[in-house]
Order: structure tokens, then C-alpha cells, then sequence
């Protein structure tokens, strides 16, 4: 095995770019970050990005991703981090940002001089200054063509595992090449963030990964290729500017002379493929074959792990980060913990005791009332407002106080239930949910979501998820992905704690409420 080896995981997400090491039982030995709104004030981002005056366009500098590398490493150093103890190093950056090297960028990685920073020898290689990120929804124009091109949304879905949406990299590509097709014409390379943060480490072009390249309308999933089809809808000449896709935990090479020469890497450190933060998560949370993830925070992420996909209108669906033969799917809800809150403060007394004991007051299926509550526009279902029906399926105006608290959380988990059925997941007995996020300390919430899903629920502190899976997947890497399963490398790993079961009487109460709810929600969307 590897001794007293490091391997270092790093995040490039939107408002930070952070380091995690661990050792060689993943036990965390160090971390360090820089903020980009304060630590590099002169980009004048904030929450690390630039809103544009059409409400819809949203970037952030290429050049502030570089300069912050700089910095990071230039702490790491000062604090006198073993940059020589790294066996390999691995990475994420937020999913579907893209980042285009202008012509003659790639012989420039190839020959970065150790005395002079990143930032000074890279700051003009873009094509595109400004790189379009995942909170753009500026695209709708390039979906709808490229959903035309394929033959539909479901089609589109399909191929690659998710219909065409305003922030996925494909659309962003195409709106560039239609609007800007001089800089299109000038990118040698377009990078994801995350192959992009690989190519810094590499000093050259590193290849997308292919759980990342999921997220770009243009990954043919079930080949694991690129989609010829979409490919040619979105631009002209655009396989040759992405590369090959390669698997996720690829070793891609030794890391650059230059980080040997400047920070005192050794030489032999390797660098296994980059991936996108959610793909990342997923490795953070150690997911397995049949495990469920629920992340409850202000927006409500659900993972899953799936072997036979469905794709569908909603949702998305990725090739797995960590399993070659498998897939993830990932749901994402607006109306998360802000949602609960409110209900929680205009129910029960603004009381989080009071809102668990209106939980426990109330029956297993809330004796057939429903209840879909979204304060903000939601992505699944795409509707807005408040809706509450009775036991006949008839929409009332309120629910007494306890039936409201029960309403809002049996409907979202009820919803989070119906929509992973819809993608291909089916609940078994070996099923896990894991949840993480700050609802997760809330047994009475936990029990409701045991109960709909009917099986135990577990929790594990997961902060920096996406970081800390990526050291993990360092590791796995580094010994070889062919020798050794991820779930293997990851046995050591922190447990997750059992928090609750399911009653023996749930299966009864929720197979059939999960029908239910699924025919009133299209009925809610449809309005």
C-alpha cells in the first residue's frame, strides 16, 4: 500500500477554491482555502461571479480561478505543508462552467517556468475571458434548437441522460459559437472547470472526465462517448476542441515540473481525472450500489446510485465517478430548509421542538392529506404556490396547524421518492438513505423521510463533501482503479451513524400516497 503517502483533493467551486489532505488511513491532516470575493477583491466578484444586466448571463474571470491557485499553494507552502509527501492529487470544479484556451495556450502549459506564478505566464491564454458558469440561464434559445436536433427533450434526455437546460455546457458552447465566433474559432481547448483545473496541475490539456462531461447536453452515457448528433447541433469542428472523454478515476500522468520546482512536489505525483462537484459529493459520501443520499440544507439535493437508468424529464442522470459500470442520478429542489422554516415559524411558534412534536402528534400518511409547498419556483415540479388537497383529492385553503407541518414534509419527501422511481430507482432491501445537511440533526424530520423511503436513515457529518471525496478518489487512483474497488479504499473512512428505522406499518401507508401525490403533482405542473 502507500505508507505514510498524502493525497490531496481540491475544489474549485464557486465562491472558493480549497484544499483537503489526508493520509493514508483518510484521516484529514490538512486543509486551506481562498475566498475569491475578499482574497482576490481586484475581480470584484461576488459570491464569485459577475451578474450581468440581462438578469440571465452569469460568469466569473478564467484568469481569478488561475490567480487563486497561486495563492492557495503559496499558503500551503507557508504553512509548511509536505508538498513532497503528495503521492497523487485529484480534484472538482463547479459543473458545466467552461473555460476556453485560446490558440497557442497549450505549448505555454507545456513550458511554465518555476519563477514566475501561474497567474503572470496564463492570464492571456483565453479565447474567452469571462467563462460562462452553472448559475447562467442565458440558453434557452440553444436548448430548444438542440432538443429540435435530436428529435425532443425526452430524446435529448435519452442520449444524454438529461433534456436540455440553460446551464449545461453544450448550449453555453453553442450560444458562444453563434455569438462570439471569433473567440469560438480561436479556443484550441474548451475545459469544464474541472479538466481545466487538472490542466494547471498537468501543465497540459487534461482530458473531461466522463461523469463531468455528463453535464453538458452532449455525452453520449450509455457509450460513454460523445454524442456525433449533439455534437454537430451545438458547433462546428467541436469534437476536436474537447478531446476524448476518459473514466473518472483515469491516472492521467505525472504532475508538471514546474509545481516540483516552485512548491516541491515530487516529481512522481500523480494526477488522477478531475470531475464535477456533485460526482465529487457523491465520492465524499462513500455511496454504494443501492444508497440514496439526501442533502437537506437550503436548496434539498438528492443522489442516487443507479445501475439501470431511466432518463428522464427531470432530473439528471451521470455516469458514475467511482464505478465504471455505473451511474448517479441527481434531483434538485429549491424549496429545501427556507421552506421549512417558514412553516416551522408560522405553525409552531417559530419552534423546532414544537415542529418535531407536531410530527409525532400526527399519523403515518397524515390521514390522506397532501400538502406541495413552493415559496420559490421550482425545478421539480416546475410550479410555484402553495397547494393543499384533502383525502378526496379536493384542494382546501389551510390545514389545522400539526397537519400542516406533517404536510410539508411527508409532500417533500414523497415528491424526492416519486421522482427517483421516475429515473430508475427502486428501493431494496439493502437500500440506505444517507443524509447530511442541517435538517439531518432533526430525528422527527429523519423519521418521516425513513418512513416514506421505507428504510433506515443514517447520518455523517460531510462538510467539504465534494473536496474530501476527491482526495478519496486521489487514492483510489493512485493505487489503480483496475486492482482495487473505491469501496475498498474508503473502508477505513469515518461510519455513518444509524439515526432511525423505518415503522413496520410504513410500506402500507406510502406505496400507494407515492402514486397519489405523483398524479397531483402533474396535475399542480399542468395548471
Amino acid at each position: 500500500m502507500s505508507g505514510n503517502g498524502l493525497f490531496l483533493g481540491l475544489d474549485f467551486s464557486t465562491q472558493q477554491i480549497k484544499a483537503i489532505a489526508v493520509d493514508d488511513s483518510l484521516k484529514v491532516v490538512s486543509e486551506a482555502a481562498v475566498q475569491f470575493d475578499t482574497d482576490l477583491p481586484e475581480f470584484r466578484t461576488q459570491g464569485g461571479a459577475h451578474q450581468h444586466d440581462d438578469g440571465l448571463t452569469v460568469t466569473a474571470p478564467t484568469a481569478m480561478w488561475v490567480k487563486a491557485l497561486d495563492l492557495l499553494l503559496s499558503k500551503m507552502k507557508t504553512s509548511g505543508f509536505n508538498f513532497n509527501g503528495v503521492k497523487a492529487l485529484s480534484g472538482t470544479g463547479q459543473q458545466h462552467g467552461s473555460v476556453y484556451w485560446k490558440t497557442g495556450a497549450g505549448s505555454t502549459l507545456q513550458q511554465l517556468q518555476p519563477d514566475k506564478t501561474l497567474y503572470e505566464q496564463l492570464k492571456d491564454s483565453f479565447a474567452v475571458s469571462d467563462s460562462p458558469i452553472w448559475m447562467d440561464s442565458s440558453t434557452t434559445a440553444q436548448c430548444r434548437q438542440l432538443e429540435q436536433a435530436v428529435g425532443g427533450a425526452q430524446k435529448l434526455a435519452d442520449i444524454t441522460g438529461s433534456r436540455g437546460y440553460e446551464r449545461f455546457t453544450g448550449n453555453q458552447i453553442a450560444k458562444i459559437s453563434q455569438n462570439n465566433k471569433a473567440a469560438y474559432d480561436n479556443s484550441e481547448r474548451i475545459s469544464l472547470v474541472s479538466s481545466f483545473a487538472a490542466s494547471l496541475f498537468l501543465g497540459n490539456y487534461a482530458p473531461i472526465d466522463h461523469s463531468d462531461g455528463s453535464g453538458m447536453n452532449l455525452l453520449d452515457i450509455s457509450g460513454r462517448k460523445w454524442s456525433q448528433q449533439c455534437l454537430q447541433a451545438c458547433a462546428s469542428g467541436l469534437e476536436g476542441k474537447l478531446g476524448e472523454a476518459v473514466p473518472s478515476f483515469e491516472n492521467l500522468g505525472s504532475i508538471s515540473a514546474y509545481y516540483a520546482d516552485r512548491y516541491g512536489f515530487s516529481p512522481d505525483c500523480k494526477v488522477i481525472a478531475f470531475t464535477g462537484d456533485n460526482p465529487g459529493s457523491l465520492a465524499g459520501m462513500r455511496l454504494q450500489g443501492g444508497d440514496i443520499a439526501v442533502s437537506l440544507g437550503t436548496s434539498d439535493t438528492l443522489f442516487l446510485w443507479l445501475q439501470q437508468p431511466s432518463p428522464a424529464l427531470t432530473g439528471h442522470i451521470f455516469c458514475n465517478p467511482v464505478d465504471g459500470d455505473a451511474y448517479m442520478a441527481l434531483l434538485c429542489y429549491k424549496n429545501g430548509s427556507l421552506m421549512r422554516e417558514q412553516i416551522r415559524d408560522g405553525c409552531a411558534g417559530a419552534s423546532w421542538e414544537k415542529f418535531s412534536q407536531a410530527l409525532q402528534s400526527t399519523p403515518m400518511g397524515n390521514n390522506g392529506n397532501i400538502g406541495m409547498y413552493f415559496d420559490v419556483q421550482e425545478i421539480t415540479p416546475s410550479a410555484v404556490g402553495v397547494h393543499r388537497f384533502n383525502s378526496a383529492d379536493q384542494k382546501v385553503e389551510s390545514f389545522p396547524p400539526a397537519v400542516e407541518v406533517r404536510a410539508l414534509v411527508e409532500g417533500q419527501f414523497l415528491a424526492k421518492r416519486a421522482h427517483a422511481e421516475m429515473l430508475g430507482y427502486s428501493v431494496g432491501c439493502s437500500t440506505r438513505v444517507l443524509a447530511t445537511g442541517g435538517a439531518s440533526s432533526n430525528t422527527s424530520i429523519l423519521q418521516v423521510l425513513s418512513d416514506v423511503f421505507k428504510a433506515p436513515v443514517y447520518i455523517l457529518d460531510t462538510a467539504n463533501s465534494a473536496c474530501l471525496g476527491c482526495a478519496y478518489r486521489a487514492k483510489h487512483g493512485w493505487l489503480g482503479s483496475s486492482k482495487l474497488s473505491f469501496q475498498e479504499i474508503v473502508q477505513g473512512a469515518p461510519e455513518y451513524k444509524l439515526a432511525v428505522t423505518p415503522n413496520s406499518s410504513a410500506k402500507q401507508v406510502y406505496d400507494p400516497l407515492v402514486g397519489r401525490y405523483k398524479r397531483l403533482e402533474d396535475l399542480v405542473a399542468g395548471q
